[in-house]
């Protein structure tokens, strides 16, 4: 009998039945919940990607937002994400509903680079653990105290007798930014700086920026919809995992180094500290060589790309806006003067400066929608059902763009954080995230942000090379990086 009705089916029938069958199939397993947030219609298997903009995704996400509200759904293939606006939601999610959105979903791309072992995407009791050891080591070796804030001067004055070597003519300033601010991590981790004429450490270097900037493509957006078909097909995301294995390879080399001489009684760093946790327990869980790869990767990936971006749109924006850079000299010249470098403690009485620094990461807009969260259980926000495993997603943008917090928000104005000629600071500002997993570098970067800035505008005049217009376009990524520029760094 089957047989038989096979042989009297066309081809064309049977592939006829085999479409409405999927379709069928694809509606019934992707369908929303009752009281589900409002959501676009919906292509069948491709989900909403018809409607992102992969040059500019806030611009999606606040078309959007204008027209279905603050919060509302999405689906990306097969994933299903609810985004929330504005500082009501945002701390709903973050804050007072935080442990029900603690999680870090399984996005397919992320998930091959940042394992969820590290400090970034694990979860629960691991995660934990991992952020209150490291948090307590980076203490140990200086965040937060005056052996660490000299260190940092010290890499202020290697980046600036760089510039000084470009005798005023146009560069590419991105390698020797990046490399001064990781540095800084990795003085933590490994217990040394690079040179920035290290080709190794450049090399290390590029690979990263690559990852971040090839994050934002459209072929690594498409293996995070459809993996299993994309795992097979060329693209960014290939080049992605491939860099991701030298890195780890990398990470390794350091790792057994630090085994070799290693001194139970003496540690010198991140590394020989976690060491120590894992011979204290060789069954353990939570602390493990793999483990260890995986936070010092993060750190050094964390700690490097979003404050090296910020710090390149904070000369990009002092090149195109003069007049504000000679305020913020000024007042470096009458609080500090040329004598001597900038210390943290000045940061109270430089009111336009620390002005200056928030309003560019309020206009950078490094990491635009936060680092996605995961319901860990069924939820109901302002009223709508999130079920149980739903990406969240925090829409900073909404914050730091919010024209009814911010005076001009399309424009770079640092009087948006002035009040009286006194530095103030709006409670919509929260670059770092906010809540239990807000950034854990927050207290570096921030000094990292103000000693780099001001040691650099105290010592040299940022401008466009001759004939040349800047752009102010970002480069989407993980990070919303500066597009790379060239710069005349005009000793004073």
């Amino acid at each position: 009998m089957l047989h038989f009705l096979w042989d009297s089916i066309s081809l064309q029938t049977f592939l006829i039945f085999l479409f409405v069958f999927l379709l069928i199939a694809d509606y019934m397993k992707n369908r929303n919940p009752k009281n589900f947030p409002p959501t676009p219609f919906r292509l069948p298997f491709l989900g909403h990607i018809y409607l992102l903009d992969f040059k500019d995704p806030a611009v999606t996400a606040r078309k959007l937002s204008e027209r279905y509200g603050d919060i509302f759904g999405m689906h990306m293939g097969s994933m299903k994400f609810v985004m929330v606006n504005g500082m009501r939601l945002v701390r709903e999610v973050l804050v007072n509903q935080g442990d029900k959105f603690m999680d870090r979903p399984d996005i397919p791309l992320d998930k091959e680079v940042f394992s969820k072992i590290g400090l970034i995407s694990s979860t629960g009791h691991l995660w934990k653990a991992q952020r209150r050891f490291t948090l307590t080591t980076l203490r140990n070796f200086g965040l937060g105290k005056r052996s660490l804030e000299e260190r940092i001067q010290e890499e202020c004055r290697y980046l600036g007798d760089a510039f000084r070597d470009e005798q005023g003519n146009p560069f590419n300033p991105q390698f020797q930014v990046t490399n001064a601010v990781s540095n800084i991590i990795c003085s933590l981790i490994f217990g040394n700086r690079f040179e920035y004429h290290d080709e190794d450490f450049q090399r290390l270097l590029k690979l990263m920026y690559e990852m971040t900037v090839l994050h934002g493509a459209i072929t690594s957006q498409l293996y995070n919809s459809f993996p299993s078909i994309m795992k097979y097909l060329p693209g960014a995301h290939q080049t992605i995992f491939k860099n991701w294995r030298l890195l780890k390879n990398v990470m390794q080399e350091q790792i057994n180094k630090h085994k070799e001489d290693w001194n139970a009684s003496e540690s010198r760093d991140y590394i020989d500290s976690y060491l120590l946790e894992i011979s204290k327990d060789h069954d353990s869980d939570t602390f493990r060589e793999e483990h260890l790869m995986a936070c010092t990767l993060d750190l050094m990936f964390a700690g490097t790309e979003t404050t090296s971006s910020t710090l390149r749109w904070a000369l990009l924006f002092m090149a195109t806006h003069p007049e504000i850079q000679a305020r913020v000299q000024a007042e470096i010249d009458a609080v500090i003067g040329q004598a001597r470098p900038p210390a943290l403690e000045d940061r109270n009485n430089l009111h336009y400066t620390n002005a200056v620094i928030h309003e560019v990461q309020r206009k950078g807009n490094v990491i635009p929608f936060n680092v996605p969260r995961m319901a860990s259980e069924d939820a109901y926000v302002d009223g709508y059902y999130i079920p149980k495993g739903t990406v969240i997603m925090a829409n900073l943008t909404s914050l730091l763009f919010d024209k009814n917090e911010w005076k001009t928000p399309e424009t770079f104005n640092p009087e948006h954080f002035l009040k009286d000629g006194k530095f103030w600071k709006n409670d919509n500002f929260i670059p770092f995230s906010m809540g239990k997993r807000s950034c854990l570098g927050e207290l570096l970067a921030r000094a990292e942000l103000f000693l780099f800035f001001t040691s650099l505008l105290q010592k040299f005049t940022f401008q466009a090379p001759p004939d040349t217009t800047l752009s102010l376009q970002p480069v989407v990524g993980i990070a919303m990086a500066p597009q790379p520029y060239k710069i005349c760094a005009v000793p004073r």
